[in-house]
């Protein structure tokens, strides 16, 4: 709430007069064709806020350095992402599940300050254009261009919020979720206050922005107007945001044409078997990667040398994970990956090696003395071995999930036979040559699926939302964590959900933080292996 007055007073450029007076709807249109490049660093300006240090929780909390910070926390809480709770782990808060949900719990706060900071400033671009216009057909291609990034980028954040704070969308469609803050209603939210939107009308706003954003996209791009990189929303970015939300809500078919729509639509292509065996993942401009964040020496990020993902992830560089922090993968989940997979060199072994590292790296790895089962999937910087400068970009979609979502939605729309030789054909031709599965029914495709994404996007931040969607339990059993956090959680437990955090039940005058908030959940009992 404090968070939406900031947003409204730092919009001057496009949305007041140098008197202060608001200016209307026509001279806000002829600011922005005026004036691209004041819309163009908006949209910068809201890219940049996916990777910056500091903004939440402030300079001393290593653990906020935007959108990947919260990536690093979802998969945390899972099951197939191990590491220890030890000092040197700032995300140790989401692994134990003990405090992190709470109302005044760190990683809650981040969690809301890092998205509607991102939705703020997407609302201050929103509410300086006029958005019914970008979606006419004489539309100024490079305003729905801008118009759309904010769009997409503003669902994005939404979809996450809804997923963190109320269960999953089917069978929850009325319960609470988050407040809809947009460009129509900001001003008064900021004066008012706002309650909580139920889950569907949160996911119909996003369903709402993304459709307007492929319909600016797909017309802007008919008339060349494209993105300068990855940074920005695609067409077929934008289908892809929709596929997964449409997975979510259970909307198979569409979710299904939403993915072969992002397929068709992107230029690259999935990694080859040949190119999966080897350390990478670092760069924005890798064939595979759809959408990402870009990230320079000169960030403030990598100055400071540990506060970032790479140093929180990576086993290869130096930071927080070099020194004991280190990211595992399941022990459970690794034994499934068959030896003939490329992916399986992605951690080492029982023995701490990998078949993807070169003897250079294997040393690496033996005199650090990494632990089995550590990831080496994310590739240094520049690939040079304990590099101190963590200035990889960091993925936000990769065009192998879009192969993933058509096979699982293609078996759940009712053709489980087609839905499994999509599965088989991507693995085959692009991880692994002698796979095969048995699965033969929609719900065992789904799993089939659902085996392969905890495999092919890990560490990536998408494992938490699946199990919430599939309403799976989390299973630590086996997978290698600390003994006190060896947890089993039946799907729809309380604790798998975060309560709105304190900074805004005390600034919302329409959301009160006992009666208005998610119920207090038991912390979980670990359990035998």
């Amino acid at each position: 709430m404090a968070l939406a007055g900031l947003a409204l007073a730092s919009c001057a450029d496009l949305d007041t007069v140098p008197m202060g007076s608001t200016i209307t709807a026509d001279q806000k249109e002829a600011a922005v064709a005026q004036n691209p490049e004041r819309v163009a660093a908006g949209v910068a300006g809201i890219t940049s806020m996916f990777s910056t240090y500091g903004k939440v929780l402030g300079d001393d909390f290593h653990n906020d350095f935007g959108y990947p910070s919260l990536m690093l926390m979802l998969d945390g809480r899972g099951m197939d992402f191990v590491s220890e709770d030890i000092g040197y782990n700032w995300f140790s808060g989401p692994v134990t599940m003990i405090s992190d949900w709470d109302i005044a719990g760190g990683a809650n706060e981040l969690t809301w300050g890092t998205l509607y900071k991102q939705i703020y400033a997407a609302n201050a671009l929103l509410g300086s254009v006029n958005r019914d216009e970008q979606l006419e057909a004489d539309a100024d291609p490079v305003a729905q261009f801008y118009v759309a990034q904010a769009l997409a980028i503003r669902a994005f954040d939404y979809f996450h919020l809804a997923q963190m704070y109320q269960q999953t969308y089917v069978g929850n469609e009325d319960k609470p979720c988050v407040p809809v803050i947009t460009e129509e209603n900001a001003a008064l939210v900021a004066e008012e206050g706002c309650p909580r939107s139920s889950v569907e009308e949160v996911y119909t706003m996003i369903m709402t922005d993304l459709s307007d954003a492929i319909t600016m996209l797909e017309s802007a791009e008919d008339q060349d107007v494209t993105r300068d990189d990855k940074r920005y929303v695609s067409a077929a970015v934008a289908h892809g945001l929709r596929a997964r939300v449409e997975l979510v809500m259970n909307l198979w078919a569409e979710a299904a044409a939403d993915a072969k729509a992002a397929i068709d639509g992107f230029e690259g292509a999935p990694l080859s078997i040949e190119a999966a065996a080897k350390p990478g993942f670092k760069d924005i401009e890798e064939t595979n990667w759809m959408w990402g964040i870009k990230i320079a020496e000169t960030d403030r990020v990598v100055t400071t040398g540990i506060c970032n993902f790479p140093s929180h992830m990576g086993s290869l560089n130096y930071g927080y994970a070099s020194v004991g922090a280190w990211r595992r993968i399941s022990e459970k989940l690794y034994a499934s990956i068959n030896k003939t997979d490329a992916r399986k060199g992605w951690w080492l072994d029982e023995n701490m090696k990998s078949k993807n590292l070169t003897k250079a790296q294997q040393k690496y790895v033996k005199n650090k003395e990494i632990p089995a089962y550590t990831q080496v999937k994310f590739a240094p910087y520049k690939d040079e071995l304990g590099t101190p400068t963590n200035a990889n970009d960091i993925p936000l979609m990769r065009i192998e999930e879009m192969y993933l979502i058509q096979a699982e939605a293609t078996a759940m729309a009712g053709d489980a036979a087609n839905g499994k030789t999509l599965l088989m054909d991507f693995v085959k031709t692009y991880r692994d040559p002698s796979y095969t599965t048995k699965a033969a029914s929609v719900g065992e495709v789904q799993l089939a699926v659902w085996n392969q994404r905890r495999i092919e996007l890990w560490g990536e931040g998408l494992s938490y939302f699946d199990i919430l969607r599939l309403q799976q339990p989390i299973d630590r059993r086996g997978a290698g964590f600390e003994e006190a956090y060896v947890y089993y959680i039946e799907p729809g437990d309380g604790i798998l959900i975060y309560q709105i955090p304190k900074v805004e039940t005390e600034a919302n005058k329409q959301i009160d933080g006992l009666k208005d908030n998610n119920p207090i959940p038991s912390v979980p009992d670990p359990v035998q292996e």
